[in-house]
């Protein structure tokens, strides 16, 4: 009995693993039960997604840090003088 060559096997695993994760993949979207996919528009240098099916709620963002100017007297060398 001939034996396969030994990369033979593992690409068919591979092969079928990538096409079981596709077709999941497929399902999921097409299971979404969303009808508006939204769309992106730019105003003001800003990309802003409207419509969809994400709420606020879905996408966390944390607060920015406001950075303070240095004082005057500071003995930060980066500070110009």
């Amino acid at each position: 009995m001939a034996q396969p060559s030994n990369g033979v096997f593992p690409l068919l695993v591979g092969m079928i693993t990538a096409a079981t994760l596709s077709g999941a993949a497929v399902l999921v979207v097409l299971n979404s039960g969303c009808e508006d996919p939204g769309s992106y528009h730019e105003h003001d240098g800003v990309v802003e997604l409207i419509g969809g099916c994400l709420r606020p709620s879905d996408l966390p963002v944390a607060p920015r840090e406001t950075a303070e100017p240095p004082s005057p007297g500071s003995s930060d060398p980066f500070v110009a003088r």
